[in-house]
């Protein structure tokens, strides 16, 4: 999708003023970005320094920050502060995550912003919503520890968090969708509101479920590695050339259908595994009998099969060789961005379709301070 194409998105028109830095504003910034919004991120003088991340963290500015027009401002000196304040006036939308107190304090919070621009939604993004743990400072591992994630996740007496910045992204998640919703009733009100998302009570709402099943057994819900399986073949197998693959015959029907595709159509006619519940009785057995035959095999002979024969299978994939994967690529939820130095890289789309298309990728990547003549030249002020 090229920047002609914004006027056709959904969020054309909507001004977005973005304080943030890491995952988890700048996740709200760019699903709004990418639904058609103007959002302006501002940037400390020398920029984020999500930029210059290494590590684990080396992606995060390119995977966040596309669609965005980048101003660099130093708040922390009265020209900056007046700038971002008539920005502010000038905008429908402001997304902030910095530690609570720090907007007050430079006269950026809600209340203070509001009485000049009543239409303003302001959204906060935080590691928790008010309460007793509301000025303790959070992260993604600290809420997936409190929040029983990590724990439903490891093996019994190991949490584990999960793999990848889950809260954050949920985060910003959830701070989009209350903009959309604000937006709404701003067409039936004439005012804007403050919204508040938090790491800790996404993670209370991915272990939600398992709340509600211990409410209704009155039974702690064990690890998902120790969970009482409610299927006879839901596991990893180990393949030939050290290859794994996943397969799930939840089914009567499923079961006949991996029997048949592995070549011993005699599994089928044993009483022992004559339904899921007898499988599941006699699981140890019938997986470790499972585990030899697929031992032979190798994912390249069994993945088309198993996909005939409709039995759910996964091969275990990297990160890394997603870049290449052939669904990604043909569905248009891949596409080349243009990053800072000039070069492409890949970057993931939305998930979702809207009349067919995939909201896409409409302007390069931003150098810090990009739009700043754009952008501060419409403003009073001058900084």
């Amino acid at each position: 999708m090229k920047q002609s194409d914004e006027q056709g998105l959904p969020l054309a028109g909507i001004r977005v003023l973005e304080f943030s830095h890491m995952v988890m504003g700048p996740t709200c910034g760019m699903i709004l970005a990418d639904l058609g919004a103007e959002v302006i991120k501002i940037e400390p003088p020398g920029g984020d320094k999500t930029r210059h991340m290494l590590g684990v963290g080396i992606g995060f500015f390119r995977t966040f920050n596309r669609n965005k027009k980048s101003v660099v401002l130093d708040i922390q000196t009265e020209e900056g502060r007046a700038a971002a304040a008539e920005l502010a006036e000038q905008c429908d939308v402001m997304i902030e995550n910095f530690r609570p107190g720090l907007m007050q304090k430079f006269d950026l919070d809600y209340k203070t912003l509001a009485e000049k621009n009543p239409r303003l939604i302001y959204v906060t993004h935080k590691g928790f919503l008010p309460g007793p743990y509301e000025h303790r400072l959070a992260l993604d591992e600290v809420v997936q520890m409190m929040a029983g994630l990590s724990y439903m996740t490891g093996p019994v007496g190991q949490p584990l968090r999960a793999g990848t910045s889950v809260n954050d992204i949920m985060g910003g998640m959830f701070g989009a969708i209350g903009v959309l919703a604000a937006l709404r009733e701003r067409d039936h009100t004439g005012r804007g509101q403050e919204i508040q998302s938090a790491l800790f009570e996404n993670c209370v709402f991915l272990s939600a479920q398992h709340m509600q099943q211990y409410a209704m057994t009155g039974e702690a819900p064990p690890p998902m590695p120790a969970r009482a399986q409610a299927w006879s073949i839901y596991d990893i197998f180990a393949l030939a050339e050290g290859e794994q693959l996943f397969i799930g015959a939840v089914s009567d029907k499923q079961f006949v259908a991996l029997c048949n595709v592995l070549g011993h159509p005699e599994l089928i006619g044993r009483p022992e595994y004559a339904d899921n519940t007898l499988r599941v009785a006699a699981r140890p057995t019938m997986l470790q009998e499972l585990g030899q035959i697929l031992s032979q095999m190798s994912v390249a002979e069994l993945a088309p099969k198993l996909e005939a024969a409709g039995v759910p299978y996964a091969p275990i994939v990297r990160p890394d060789q997603l870049i290449e994967d052939p669904h990604l690529k043909a569905s248009g939820g891949l596409v080349p961005m243009q990053v800072e130095d000039g070069s492409t890289a890949p970057v993931v789309l939305l998930p979702l379709t809207m009349n067919g298309r995939r909201p896409g990728v409409r302007r390069p990547l931003p150098s810090a301070g990009e739009h700043n003549a754009e952008i501060l030249s419409r403003l009073r002020s001058t900084v």
